[in-house]
């Protein structure tokens, strides 16, 4: 079945790029209504903004939706990842500002707030996007694609030119409670010379050493190094299953990123549902439901480095 929080959940940070204070406080929401954003500040417009692939205003350094209106919500994807990591189906978000608060980088902390909440079971069955046939999208020599497979699994391949990160490559499927012990913490990460040039145009202004991973050459400057010695690839998975939570329901198939990015995995959800035949619509029942992300986890598996 569906579920939503039992409770209400509050975070307060900063946003990454804005460096603007933000509270957001997640809360239950009615089966079926899926995850939608409400923009407290905004009084004169409509403040409701749906978490959802057409509702996507692209930009290559987060993931940013925009209702008709021209109200937006940027930097999602961690909240996101962690609602689809933990089996949230629905909530509503409000939030004070335009950009969810970065916190530590990572999911982590979402999912702690998320699993020391509880969840609560509703009366709708779970409906799950179940890929038929193979979809992929290309911007130069970066792809990703979405195949058939029986659960969603995640692979992912970055190429950076500092040793510090390099080749990195994983595959990990999100069933029995992976993303909350694999992935959620798991933290953003970018090369120095990448934090000058954002700050001289205005970004990255909330970014610091303690909410992101960043090195130079073959160096970590961030305190404590890394969590995980692939920890950036991981992160890359992170980012990718809460882009992909935008399809609005769980998606049974498997993912595949080559160098890809926000915008590059909104294209791949725009190719799918350009093509009707490549998915169909599923009712889980419990086998399938085993196979869902977040299904059965406890917050005893959150990482303790987190």
């Amino acid at each position: 079945m569906q579920t939503t929080l039992k409770g209400p959940v509050t975070f307060t940070g900063m946003g990454l790029h804005s460096g603007k204070p933000v509270r957001m406080t997640l809360r239950p929401a009615m089966a079926d209504q899926g995850v939608w954003f409400r923009r407290t500040d905004v009084l004169y417009k409509d403040a409701m903004v749906a978490a959802r692939w057409d509702a996507v205003n692209q930009s290559p350094l987060c993931t940013r939706i925009e209702n008709d209106s021209g109200v937006s919500v940027s930097t999602i994807e961690h909240v996101m990842a962690a609602l689809a990591g933990c089996g949230v189906h629905n909530a509503l978000i409000d939030i004070d500002g335009p950009e969810v608060p970065i916190l530590d980088g990572s999911s982590a902390s979402f999912v702690r707030g998320i699993l020391y909440k509880g969840l609560r079971e509703q009366a709708e069955q779970v409906r799950a996007i179940k890929i038929l046939r193979s979809v992929e999208v290309r911007r130069g020599d970066a792809w990703a694609r979405l195949d058939p497979h029986d659960e969603l699994q995640i692979d992912f391949h970055i190429d950076f030119s500092d040793a510090a990160i390099g080749v990195q490559e994983k595959s990990l499927s999100m069933a029995n409670g992976s993303f909350v012990r694999e992935l959620c913490d798991c933290r953003t990460f970018c090369r120095q010379a990448d934090v000058d040039a954002m700050r001289e145009n205005g970004l990255a202004l909330g970014g610091t050493l303690d909410n992101a991973v960043v090195v130079e050459g073959d160096k970590v400057l961030s305190p404590g190094g890394l969590r995980r010695s692939d920890e950036p690839v991981r992160h890359k998975m992170l980012d990718a299953l809460g882009d992909l939570a935008l399809a609005g329901a769980p998606i049974v198939g498997h993912y595949v990123g080559h160098r890809a990015g926000h915008a590059m995995t909104n294209d791949l959800l725009r190719a799918l549902f350009a093509q009707p035949d490549a998915f169909r619509m599923v009712t889980c029942d419990r086998n399938l439901m085993a196979r869902l992300p977040g299904v059965g986890v406890h917050p005893g598996e959150i990482p303790a480095v987190a």
